[in-house]
């Protein structure tokens, strides 16, 4: 027997038609996010502040304090930003394997993290200082995955956006607090360097005590859901419950939709220059003082911190692929910038700005598109596959960059990376994913 659908004149199953009626009504508003969102909010929080701290002197720190090139610059960067991508299916795995590990994987990557911070104390050339880069890109990769996983399993469909908007706008308040507190450690301290790092080591510490001592496991995670909104429709998936191994997370490519997203994910990494290159570009156009750069990161942060949240909506009620490429034109935009004459006093808060909103655009959002393409069992191993293909692209640009600035100057490495990213965002156009999502947006 069928129940006609009087919204879209399609039939419907009783089942269906059950599911829709215990779905929140139009108008109806919907329940705040759910506390494990807000819980790993402020772990994020906290880490950021630890880890932007040293994210924001570390250009610096490596150019003009040891003196290396932007070709060797831009090998650490790379490192930095892209060898997560070899361990993120790990942590997706070892989280969905464990059936409620999310937390636990999470906690060692966090913990890994932070204990990489005292040993750039001791690391004075390329290779260990490399190494130690290494590793601590290591703890964020075994992190991520399971961290937004947890996001993802504690919240609804309908209000996912919102809930990755909230948890990145809460990351991103330390990310706006963490080069400010290195700013004024370097003026108030004779060493530095050494002082910024080894209070990040401190603010790390902290983070990882809120996670174990607040945050629920992974099946825990699922009860807290906002109260009032009903569980979310599972993907669809084969009959079969897919087991939880590498082989089934590899399958996981071959649903269209998760296969585009990645793929799309992965070029628009291939051009997305990263955010130490972006502040090195506006210090040299600007001559912006030493002592001044550990603040250009915030205004990134505080762009990032403005949008998150209402971007994270916008993407649930229009659509998230649509607010994904706008991100990205927003990117292209500031690249332009960039590359005019244009020297006036507005040009750092414009690019910025449009940086900032990238992020706010791109970040959570695309999490929260890739979500709704994969079944709970395989959540953080589905996640972990864009975010390693992103991961990898993004190292990979580094790479390009540093040399074509190393080789050809600066002006030239960014025009090539803008024309690369509007040949990308084009054919990501083209190419977008197309799936009508529980609250009416497209993804």
């Amino acid at each position: 027997m069928y129940v006609a659908d009087s919204r879209a004149g399609t039939p419907k199953t009783p089942a269906a038609s059950a599911e829709s009626a215990a779905r929140p009504r139009a108008g109806r508003r919907l329940a705040a996010v759910a506390p494990t969102v807000l819980a790993l909010g402020t772990v994020s929080l906290i880490t950021d502040v630890s880890s932007e701290m040293v994210t924001a002197v570390l250009p610096l720190y490596l150019v003009a304090g040891l003196g290396l090139s932007p070709l060797g610059f831009g090998l650490l960067d790379g490192i930095y930003n892209g060898f997560s991508a070899l361990v993120r299916l790990v942590g997706g795995h070892l989280a969905d394997r464990g059936g409620g590990r999310h937390k636990w994987v999470a906690g060692a990557g966090y913990a890994l993290s932070a204990a990489c911070k005292p040993l750039l104390l001791v690391a004075q050339t390329l290779t260990p200082i490399g190494l130690v880069l290494a590793a601590d890109r290591t703890g964020k990769g075994l992190r991520t995955a399971p961290r937004d996983a947890l996001i993802s399993l504690s919240s609804t469909p309908e209000t996912r956006g919102r809930a990755f908007g909230v948890h990145r706008a809460m990351d991103t308040a330390g990310a706006l607090l963490g080069p400010l507190a290195a700013f004024l450690i370097l003026r108030a301290t004779v060493d530095g360097y050494d002082a910024v790092f080894m209070v990040s080591f401190c603010v790390a510490v902290v983070g990882v005590l809120v996670l174990v001592l607040f945050v629920p496991g992974g099946t825990a995670a699922r009860s807290t859901r906002a109260a009032g909104v009903p569980d979310e429709p599972t993907a669809p998936a084969a009959p079969a419950t897919p087991r939880p191994t590498l082989r089934a997370a590899l399958a996981l490519l071959r649903r269209p939709e998760l296969r585009g997203i990645a793929l799309c994910a992965l070029l628009l990494g291939l051009a997305t220059v990263s955010d130490s290159f972006v502040f090195l570009l506006l210090q040299r156009r600007l001559g912006v003082p030493d002592r001044w750069f550990a603040l250009l990161p915030v205004g990134t942060a505080a762009a990032f911190l403005l949008l998150a949240v209402p971007l994270g909506r916008l993407a649930d009620r229009a659509g998230r692929w649509r607010v994904f490429l706008a991100g990205h034109g927003a990117l292209l935009l500031a690249y332009a910038l960039l590359l005019t004459s244009w020297h006036g006093t507005a040009l750092p808060f414009a690019v910025l700005f449009l940086h900032g909103g990238f992020y706010a655009a791109t970040d959570g959002v695309l999490m929260a598109a890739a979500s709704d393409s994969v079944p709970e069992e395989l959540r953080s191993s589905g996640l972990a596959l864009v975010q390693t293909g992103q991961a990898l692209a993004r190292f990979v640009c580094s790479l390009a960059f540093g040399a074509a600035w190393t080789a050809w100057g600066d002006r030239t490495a960014l025009t090539a990376s803008a024309v690369a990213l509007a040949l990308c965002a084009l054919f990501s156009t083209i190419l977008r994913p197309v799936r009508r999502t529980p609250s009416e947006g497209l993804v």
